[in-house]
């Protein structure tokens, strides 16, 4: 689908109900050349669905969501979630538990109804597709970690959910100097493979040209654009390269009789998986005290001393903070 549009979508998990509409949806749409065609904002599953008809054109499309797409699961948290946490947690990113028990399941309905609207899912156990109107999963989160271009080596960037112990007010002027960064960084897209023209569309080149509001409701308006953009620039990444540069999370060991709930994303070798459940090996940041960002080879375990991460025992691997494990990471680096 060399010359697909791209979509993205950064769902608004909370339905419509009376007397409070939904929040807001950031949608964005790029040509193969990293033209963006349309980006903006809609409310609702409705609009959203029916923004995309036009906006994918009259050829092929492929559209990314960030939001559960496919739930099963009675409780607990999707497969693809736990391998999030799993591959991408060293860098703060893990996705939150979603299940039918959850109380916002946009994501559900608004598959249904694109599904109706000649749209199709796919989990990406096929690879990229090769024509149609095909929408899968994304996580931007993951995105920004699992990208080089991007530069985000060793965490992700905190634009979203105030860290605990910060105030409020510092924290305002604190995520609006970090999302400025990031849109920094999506401006040099446009020399990437696949590329990002930030400044080809007057909405997208605001956030380029002016600085990051303080205000809350402002801040989100942008930021949800952020991740729709985001989420179309990873379904070109994957139309364009595959598996070469993303990973499918969430896929069977087996093939299922129906679609998998798997999210896509892109993936620097040491956060794949091979076969048996082990990691490629690679050499990985630990940001040792009174040497960061010294390399250490992944394989080295860490010794007592000077350079001992503080609370580990001599010869042994330093564990993560309680708060960075499992469901911890979720209310850190989650959606």
């Amino acid at each position: 689908m060399a010359s697909a549009r791209c979509l993205g979508v950064d769902l608004a998990w909370r339905e419509s109900r009376p007397g409070l509409p939904a929040n807001e949806t950031g949608v964005a749409v790029i040509d193969s050349g990293g033209q963006v065609l349309d980006a903006g904002w809609v409310r609702g599953v409705e609009d959203a669905v029916a923004w995309a008809g036009p906006a994918a054109g009259a050829g092929d499309a492929v559209m990314f969501v960030d939001a559960p797409l496919v739930v099963r699961n009675e409780a607990g948290q999707r497969p693809c979630e736990t391998q999030a946490g799993q591959r991408y947690g060293r860098w703060k990113v893990s996705a939150r538990p979603t299940s039918l028990a959850s109380p916002r399941l946009a994501g559900v309905r608004f598959l249904m109804l694109a599904e109706s609207h000649g749209w199709r899912y796919s989990d990406g156990s096929d690879g990229p597709p090769v024509r149609g109107r095909v929408l899968s999963e994304s996580f931007p989160h993951a995105t920004l970690v699992g990208a080089p271009e991007l530069g985000y080596d060793t965490e992700r960037p905190r634009y979203k959910r105030q860290p605990p112990r910060v105030p409020m007010a510092q924290w305002r002027y604190e995520r609006a100097a970090n999302c400025d960064t990031l849109i920094g960084r999506l401006s040099r897209l446009d020399a990437a493979d696949p590329p990002l023209l930030l400044r080809s569309h007057p909405v997208t080149r605001q956030l380029a040209e002016e600085p990051s509001p303080l205000a809350d409701a402002a801040y989100k308006h942008r930021e949800d654009l952020i991740d729709a953009l985001l989420c179309a620039w990873t379904a070109a990444l994957w139309a364009r390269h595959g598996l070469d540069r993303c990973q499918v999370l969430g896929l069977p060991a087996e093939p299922a009789s129906a679609p998998a709930a798997t999210i896509i994303v892109p993936a620097r070798p040491e956060q794949r998986r091979l076969a048996g459940g082990r990691r490629p090996r690679a050499r990985w940041r630990w940001p040792l005290p009174g040497a960061p960002g010294r390399t250490v080879p992944g394989s080295v375990r860490l010794r007592h001393g000077r350079n001992a991460a503080p609370g580990h025992r001599p010869g042994r691997a330093p564990r993560l903070p309680p708060t960075w494990r499992a469901r911890g990471l979720a209310s850190r680096g989650g959606r």
